[in-house]
């Protein structure tokens, strides 16, 4: 399944080109798009928002932005029948983490939290 067939909306990791007041012109893998940028002032032409339904709604780490791709490439790649590869290799090695408010309640010996 190609990116452009998605069958959910879901933010996606997009490279500013440029900024005209809220507007912002950015690429998702080469291809243009225009973003409303009225929830993130003061963006700038290179960074990295994580765009959803033409808004960007969050500025994105470069190296976050590319294990986002890395990852959206992966499940195209197992939608399409494949392994995904190592798209996923950054969650590997890493431990499930409960939210804080859990942890809290599993250190004090709560079976709830």
């Amino acid at each position: 399944m190609g990116r452009g067939n998605r069958l959910m909306c879901i933010g996606i990791p997009m490279q500013l080109t440029a900024v005209d007041g809220i507007v912002g012109h950015a690429t998702d893998r080469g291809q243009p798009q225009l973003l409303d940028l009225s929830l993130l002032p003061g963006v700038r032409a290179g960074d990295w928002v994580l765009g959803f339904l033409g808004t960007a709604r969050e500025v994105l780490a470069e190296a976050e932005a590319l294990l986002i791709l890395k990852a959206l490439d992966g499940l195209s790649d197992i939608m399409a029948g494949g392994d995904g590869g190592d798209a996923f290799a950054d969650l590997d090695a890493r431990k499930p983490q409960l939210p804080p408010h859990l942890q809290a309640a599993l250190d004090a010996g709560l079976a709830t939290g």
